[in-house]
């Protein structure tokens, strides 16, 4: 496929471009932060500059068959509020737009587990948590993350032709970061579930979901297969969430449940922090 990838100088990006590129795609970054020579440097908030770019560049592209759109401010706190609104809503519409526009009827982009209530202070209604319950978000970043889904939903119910996947990706991890687990602590990680995913699981998770997804919208938690911490997980629910609804996983498992991404888009997570360097 020819895929286009905004945000791919970002952590994840980077992972997601080199993995699509290895399984053979040919694909263009879109990004505000590309050198010469190595993407498109498109400013997303302006949508004639999208458009126009996903239409074709010169020597980049001619056209594209589908968009991962991983750009965004990526986390609440970096800047303000409203910085954070006016900046990630408009430019994930824009991409969207172009991409219904331009006849481009396949998009996966990166939601956020944000949306599952994190911090937790309000404990969720069960653990492990799954994409069956409606969306939290405690967080101005996290709104607009569900406000983002729910564009897409609307979207492809006026286009029955359109697929768009949202990928709510645990914290994004490289090896790189892997030293640090040392020291987290049960109380340091327990606002998302102690949960992480490595970035070259958050690629397979992306090429998965442009390989199988049929038109339709569909959201899906994208997390590593064990916790950040070498705590038994049970041992961690009972501790912090004494009273929530509780399916019991095995040893160090995952609390944020990836069985739906296991099901539908055949999704195996293969890395953990754990694994030698």
């Amino acid at each position: 496929m020819r895929i286009g990838v905004t945000g791919g100088t970002g952590k994840l990006g980077r992972v997601v471009v080199d993995h699509l590129r290895n399984e053979g795609h040919d694909v263009t970054v879109f990004d505000v932060a590309v050198e010469r020579g190595s993407g498109v440097r498109v400013d997303l908030t302006d949508y004639g500059q999208v458009v126009d770019a996903f239409a074709g560049v010169d020597e980049h592209h001619t056209g594209l068959d589908a968009i991962v759109h991983l750009a965004a401010i990526p986390a609440p706190g970096i800047l303000s509020d409203v910085a954070t609104f006016s900046n990630n809503l408009p430019a994930t519409f824009h991409v969207f737009q172009a991409a219904r526009r331009l006849g481009i009827k396949r998009i996966v982009y990166a939601s956020s587990e944000t949306v599952l209530g994190l911090p937790f202070e309000t404990p969720p209604p069960y653990i492990p948590v799954d994409e069956e319950y409606d969306t939290r978000p405690e967080s101005t970043y996290s709104l607009v993350k569900h406000l983002e889904e729910e564009l897409a939903r609307k979207l492809v119910r006026w286009d029955p032709e359109l697929s768009i996947t949202a990928l709510r990706f645990s914290n994004v991890m490289t090896p790189d970061d892997y030293p640090g687990f040392a020291e987290f602590t049960p109380e340091s990680r327990k606002w998302n579930l102690w949960g992480y995913i490595d970035a070259r699981d958050g690629a397979q998770a992306v090429l998965k979901a442009l390989e199988t997804r049929e038109p339709g919208f569909e959201a899906f938690i994208i997390a590593a297969a064990d916790i950040a911490l070498d705590t038994p997980s049970t041992e961690l629910v009972e501790r912090f969430f004494p009273g929530v609804e509780y399916r019991p996983v095995e040893g160090r498992g995952t609390l944020l449940s990836v069985d739906k991404a296991r099901r539908m888009l055949g999704y195996d997570p293969q890395h953990s922090w754990r694994d030698p360097a």
